[in-house]
């Protein structure tokens, strides 16, 4: 016979009533507690499944913020590709496929580098009025102006040059004309637009080639 259908003198430690339980419904939150009501059958010592209530808290998730830093590295990437794209549409390129002859050590890496800084220079000298020198504006100071921009940026981008210098590139590409058309609003001098444009052009040349990061 069942303990519970016993006569209750023959176990005194079974109430006569059977215990009244409330309904217990999976996932349901007891109250003051925040975790879940779960019942479990335990064994007492004369052999009686007595019915036990355990209290189980729930393992909350901390949920983290979204990070700023995983956004940053795609945004970059998608600026690059943007710049990437519009100077390899825009600027000066090799008319064929093939691959580039101004390698690092050949006479033609030499002399496109040595062409882009020194039409750099010269730019320089005619944007400070100091070749063919006149008092009013001519298209000497304008071609001095605009020279990093026509000659030095198109020279140095002909040569088979490292992947964070061809960056530094494509960026000076779409800043420097930006630089030139905005300060005359502010200030009308050729040689302070060459100026702009030389700061410009070795603040780039630092970022991307990481000549701060070496010097500390």
């Amino acid at each position: 016979m069942h303990p519970f259908l016993s006569p209750p003198a023959c176990n005194p430690r079974i109430s006569r009533f059977p215990p009244i339980f409330p309904p217990f419904r999976s996932g349901a939150r007891s109250a003051g507690y925040g975790g879940r009501r779960m019942v479990r059958a335990e064994a007492s010592s004369n052999g009686v499944d007595v019915p036990a209530i355990e209290e189980r808290g729930e393992e909350e998730q901390e949920l983290k913020p979204p990070s700023l830093s995983s956004g940053s590295p795609a945004i970059d990437k998608d600026i690059k590709k943007v710049v990437q794209k519009t100077a390899a549409t825009f600027a000066p390129r090799a008319s064929t496929a093939t691959k580039n002859p101004a390698i690092p050590g050949t006479a033609l890496y030499t002399l496109f580098e040595v062409q882009g800084y020194a039409s750099m220079l010269i730019g320089g000298a005619l944007s400070f009025n100091l070749i063919f020198p006149s008092n009013e504006p001519d298209i000497w100071r304008l071609m001095g102006m605009w020279s990093i921009w026509m000659f030095t940026i198109p020279s140095l981008r002909a040569r088979d040059c490292s992947k964070n210098e061809k960056e530094a590139l494509n960026y000076l590409f779409l800043i420097i004309p930006l630089v030139n058309i905005l300060i005359p609003f502010v200030w009308k001098s050729f040689s302070v637009v060459w100026s702009a444009d030389t700061i410009v052009f070795f603040l780039m040349y630092a970022w991307k080639m990481g000549w701060l990061q070496r010097a500390q």
